[in-house]
């Protein structure tokens, strides 16, 4: 077993409950941590072996351009990418941080933490 992380992807984004927020736009941090059998690709040197690293970006990119109201909903559209996109994925981790979030005082960032194992 092996972990891959793809960590401190920063991504401008129009996530939020608040009319402004969606309007705006706010800057995010997301981090991603995958478990994967990675045995076979380290002996083979293939890429087709292991879980692309380049994906996971793709994918916390394209499930960041869709607004929602709440973080734990692009988290989980996050995991169900990931796991649906490589069935080497036995696990995965992804946290979505809002930097500055709008909450009246002053918080550096605010960040929801989700994990899911293949079933």
């Amino acid at each position: 077993m092996g972990i891959i992380k793809v960590e401190n992807i920063r991504v401008f984004a129009n996530h939020g409950c608040l009319k402004e927020e969606t309007a705006i736009g706010s800057d995010y941090r997301v981090d991603l941590e995958i478990k994967a059998n990675l045995k076979k690709s380290s002996k083979t040197d293939e890429l087709s072996d292991t879980v692309d690293y380049v994906f996971l970006n793709k994918v916390v990119r394209e499930e960041m351009a869709i607004p929602s109201k709440l973080l734990e909903t692009v988290a989980q559209r996050i995991l169900n990418r990931v796991f649906k996109g490589n069935r080497l994925i036995t696990k995965a981790t992804v946290a979505v941080s809002k930097i500055n979030p709008p909450i009246g005082g002053d918080v550096e960032m605010v960040t929801i933490k989700m994990s899911q194992k293949r079933k």
